[in-house]
């Protein structure tokens, strides 16, 4: 056993300080990033905010809205071949380029992942997706899954220390997904005591990825979009929303009316609820690390998205940052005491 004495920080512990600028509107700011990545060779260009790859997030409703506004959806992983079939038929043009196929990384997954690759080959984008990244099953999969789709981009996760995503990268993923336990309706650190601060994961990964030629993704634990610009902040290439993207129409989940009041369903995807919808229910050997909640509806997501890219702008009006790719080099964080009421500069 050790204790780790350095601290570590979450979004709430820290503000961004305002620097001089010279932008004059917020029409000034361009939010396009283009990424070329590291063994695909691929490049992209667009808005690096992404739907998580949950069931009532990571729809393919979801993906059309948010593909108006050149933003990326990880789609989940429980849509057969069939659906991607249907989808493609219907999909508009280039959306291809702004949405990932999810996998686990079973037998059966790799089977799956294949068949909808077969299926739908202009897709770019493979997603493999397990709540620990750090067993050596993981690592192999990611290995089995550049050999078999050497051409395609990988994201893989989640891990948030800095030796993992060496680690995942050298085994061929692209881009690594951060974060354990951040998220609304995950309870991973209540259940077993494992986490980490989501902001100080966030700068150790992008340290360690940036080394190697690779990105990573934020993944949980934004509520407002000040959370999504200070995951910016802190070096993040991409952010990835649920809690934030649920309770829309183009969401998935159970619409519920209750004393006059409209809710959508929203869980997380280690959750009963998931594991009783997609695998008969919740396995003897484990336990369920997240939880279902009900979420306001809130109509369209054109308008949250509307509120998220207008505050991420205004962040980059208040640090000088006319380019989002500029927005980590302008930021510099002051850690708050709330209970105090008091600002520390470090």
């Amino acid at each position: 056993m050790r204790i780790e004495h350095d601290i570590k920080l979450g979004f709430k512990d820290v503000m961004i300080r305002p620097k001089r600028s010279t932008l004059k509107s917020r029409k000034d700011v361009s939010l396009n990033r283009e990424f070329a990545f590291l063994h695909s060779k691929k490049t992209w260009t667009g808005v690096p905010i992404m739907a998580a790859n949950m069931d009532t997030v990571g729809t393919f409703n979801m993906a059309k809205a948010l593909y108006s506004q050149k933003l990326f959806t990880t789609i989940h992983k429980h849509y057969n071949v069939e659906a991607w079939k249907r989808f493609t038929n219907e999909a508009p043009k280039g959306i291809e380029n702004y949405m990932a196929i999810s996998t686990g990384t079973g037998h059966e997954d790799s089977k799956k992942l294949k068949e909808i690759l077969n299926a739908c080959p202009q897709f770019n984008f493979i997603c493999i997706d397990v709540a620990n990244g750090y067993s050596e099953h993981f690592v192999d999969f990611v290995k089995q899954t550049r050999s078999a789709h050497p051409n395609k981009v990988i994201m893989a996760g989640n891990v948030v220390t800095g030796e993992m995503v060496e680690e995942l990268l050298l085994s061929g993923a692209d881009i690594i997904k951060v974060g354990i336990g951040p998220g609304s309706v995950c309870t991973t650190r209540v259940k077993t005591g494992v986490g980490y601060p989501q902001l100080s994961a966030i700068i150790e990964c992008a340290d360690a990825a940036y080394g190697l030629g690779g990105h990573i993704i934020s993944d949980g634990g934004c509520t407002t979009p000040g959370d999504v610009a200070k995951a910016f902040g802190a070096g993040a290439d991409f952010v990835m929303l649920g809690g934030m993207l649920a309770g829309h129409d183009e969401s998935g989940g159970e619409l519920i009316t209750r004393n006059g009041n409209t809710y959508k369903q929203f869980y997380g995807m280690s959750s009963e609820t998931a594991m009783n919808k997609h695998t008969g229910g919740v396995a003897d050997y484990r336990a369920s690390e997240g939880k279902t909640v009900e979420v306001p509806y809130r109509g369209p997501v054109e308008t949250t998205l509307f509120d998220i890219l207008g505050g991420l702008r205004s962040t980059c009006t208040y640090v000088g940052a006319q380019r989002l790719k500029e927005l980590t080099k302008r930021t510099t964080f002051i850690r708050v005491a709330e209970q105090e009421n008091q600002v520390y500069t470090t």
